[in-house]
């Protein structure tokens, strides 16, 4: 029997990692459905407080829940009405980019053919063949048959979403009350409850905080691209706005199509003005801006945010980043160990 009590412990933690990796896998393999369904629950979360709004108007959940959806494919069908002529224009520049990209790969060809020269020479002198197989030519770009065969993919995961955010906009006080009543004991109901709550205005507060900040980021890097003459600058701005909702990927990724794109544009030192003016706008967005508005709502580790969306980039990819944020805060929360009152001093922060 105490052997047994011994090894107890051993055995609970065994179970919770076989558990949790079980568990991961799970989310793993079935991203095409799991990775829409709880994208549509952290929307969901974003949105309660205008389905509240509505509520204060007699507005019933099923009503309001349409009238959130009908808002927001209409906001979609306008916008992409507005950037259309954008997108025409940067698209008659294809050819030219498409040109330019291929003498570069040309350049990179000879360079690595050079240093395969001098390989073989080296492999010659001690006492090999200097024999290599070199495969000509890049992959195919996808062909219309591989974008059909992925439009059902496609419909599906976009059915999972806004089926997902339908009625968990419908019946999320009913879902958060069962969950209060089976997740603790009776004692702890109400302050399940609370945390709920807090979690729909923590994320809430974070989304229009950063949707204003990238907003604003994406006014200046739209206006200084016009200023410097890149073709469609204010669609630059408005991908600009998009991408920096994925942390340290997006800017990143947005950086280098700014680099490649001046170099084929603009020529000598002004073909880095665009990537340089954008890496300036960002530093001034992501060490005054951002820090100053956030750490009002909210101050969590940055190494905690960094792994989080490491992880849930590996896990669901884009996806993954946008929502890596939403989920640390609830699971922070409904562990109680992030405190909002405590916030604005940094939980686990330096200093």
């Amino acid at each position: 029997m105490r052997r047994y009590m011994m090894a107890d412990p051993v055995v609970k933690v065994s179970l919770v990692l076989i558990a949790t990796t079980l568990g991961f896998g799970a989310l793993k393999i079935g991203a095409d459905v799991f990775a829409p369904l709880i994208f549509a629950l952290v929307t969901g979360v974003i949105l309660a407080p205008l389905t509240e709004f509505l509520e204060r108007f007699n507005i019933p959940n099923r009503i309001s829940a349409f009238l959130i959806l009908l808002l927001g494919g209409a906001f979609f069908v306008v916008l992409a009405v507005l950037v259309e002529p954008m997108i025409w224009q940067v698209a008659d520049e294809l050819p030219r980019i498409r040109q330019e990209v291929r003498s570069w790969i040309a350049e990179l060809r000879n360079l690595v053919r050079g240093l395969d020269e001098v390989n073989k020479e080296v492999e010659q002198a001690l006492g090999g063949d200097g024999q290599s197989k070199e495969k000509e030519g890049v992959d195919a770009m996808p062909d219309l048959a591989s974008a059909l065969f992925l439009a059902p993919q496609i419909i599906a995961q976009a059915l999972i979403y806004i089926g997902t955010l339908l009625f968990f906009l419908m019946t999320r006080n009913g879902i958060y009350s069962w969950l209060s009543r089976h997740i603790g004991d009776d004692h702890d109901t109400e302050v399940i409850q609370e945390r709920f709550t807090t979690v729909e205005r923590l994320v809430s507060q974070y989304f229009i905080a950063i949707s204003t900040i990238n907003a604003g980021l994406g006014l200046a890097v739209g206006t200084v691209m016009t200023l410097l003459g890149l073709p469609g600058g204010w669609l630059w701005g408005l991908v600009a706005f998009m991408v920096n909702f994925v942390l340290y990927v997006g800017p990143i990724i947005f950086l280098a199509a700014l680099l490649v794109t001046g170099v084929v544009i603009f020529d000598g030192v002004m073909s880095l003005a665009p990537a340089a003016a954008y890496l300036c706008l960002n530093m001034i967005e992501a060490q005054f801006v951002t820090p100053a508005l956030l750490g009002r709502y909210m101050a969590v580790n940055p190494l905690l945010i960094f792994v989080s969306l490491v992880f849930w980039l590996w896990l669901w990819g884009p996806i993954g980043a946008i929502i890596a944020i939403p989920v640390t805060v609830f699971v922070l929360v409904m562990l109680d160990i992030f405190h909002p009152d405590e916030s604005a001093k940094g939980f686990g922060a330096d200093g």
